[in-house]
């Protein structure tokens, strides 16, 4: 009997994460042969999570370039996509979240006549531009879909309000919790800036700045909040690992590089940020998978944007 052919596709550091556990799941079938193809979306940060869970790319598409717009993306990633799903024929496309990979597989795929399984289905805020481009991504992502992997039962209501048949939905729960709780170690040893901070007198407050949507003025006054922190508690140490893009490393150098108590570090890689995290006192993001992974440590989270599209965590109070 031949086996069935999966094609997974990612491109960056989120979504490596997430599909991690399921490709390691994948290749321990007996009837599933997965093929992974990565766009490199992220370069530097989606390497780093490859070689954490060994998983070895059969395609990469190495897309990533110095300011290059959502629409250059979009185009690379359908044409390589489409490409190696002529090539390789696979019997399921598997996409990921609501990033520009995974919209464009996902047409990549219905142009090619294949069906489309997108796990973490049936986010939603209902405003296409906040967050943005992840919003339409995801609508857009789900029209494509033909199997619906929803990790929470409020995600199932949203896909059904759609109109999206009930029997190719699935509520799985979130593989970021399997890849999370994988990488904490309570004896997680920390290497370079990590092993200065004063975890036992100090609350550690991490922080992650990087969507779209807050580039800017709402960044800066992001940056300007996190100076007021410091001012006024003075047992608070904020841990800010910078994201790659220029322009926000820029604004954080100018209002926050010369603050005491504030670390303005290179981004790190996934075990070292989930172990930091572990051991925080708070995490202030606008990171869509932050707000998931720091509940699930039991850490609270004050979310730096004017919507989100995970409303479990704000319902529970977390």
């Amino acid at each position: 009997m031949s086996k069935i052919k999966v094609l997974i596709v990612f491109g960056t550091r989120p979504e490596a994460i997430k599909m991690a556990p399921l490709v390691k799941e994948l290749q321990k079938s007996s009837h599933i042969l997965p093929v992974v193809a990565v766009t490199a979306q992220h370069r530097e940060m989606l390497d780093q999570v490859l070689d954490l869970f060994e998983i070895e790319p059969q395609y990469d598409l190495n897309i990533m370039r110095h300011g290059q717009t959502l629409s250059e993306i979009t185009g690379k990633v359908l044409e390589g996509i489409g490409e190696i799903i002529a090539g390789e024929k696979p019997n399921l496309v598997l996409v990921h979240g609501d990033t520009t990979t995974t919209f464009a597989s996902a047409l990549a795929a219905f142009y090619a006549k294949t069906p489309v399984g997108h796990v973490e289905a049936g986010l939603r805020t209902r405003d296409k531009y906040a967050p943005f481009p992840e919003e339409m991504n995801r609508r857009l992502t789900g029209a494509l879909a033909d199997f619906h992997f929803a990790p929470t039962e409020t995600a199932r209501k949203n896909l059904l309000k759609e109109g999206v048949d009930e029997k190719g939905i699935f509520v799985t729960g979130n593989t970021v919790i399997d890849a999370l709780l994988a990488a904490v170690n309570p004896k997680y040893k920390f290497e370079g800036p990590l092993s200065l901070l004063p975890f036992e007198n100090r609350r550690i407050i991490l922080v992650t700045a990087h969507r779209r949507e807050n580039w800017g003025e709402p960044m800066e006054e992001i940056f300007s909040a996190l100076a007021q922190i410091v001012d006024r508690f003075g047992d608070a140490e904020i841990v800010f690992p910078i994201h790659k893009n220029p322009a926000i490393r820029a604004q954080a150098d100018k209002i926050l590089g010369r603050r005491k108590r504030i670390h303005l570090i290179e981004p790190l890689g996934y075990e070292p940020f989930v172990n930091l995290m572990a051991r925080c006192h708070m995490v202030l993001t606008d990171s869509g998978g932050l707000q998931e992974e720091a509940p699930a440590l039991g850490k609270p989270v004050l979310v730096l944007r004017e919507i989100t599209e995970r409303p479990e965590a704000l319902e529970a109070g977390t």
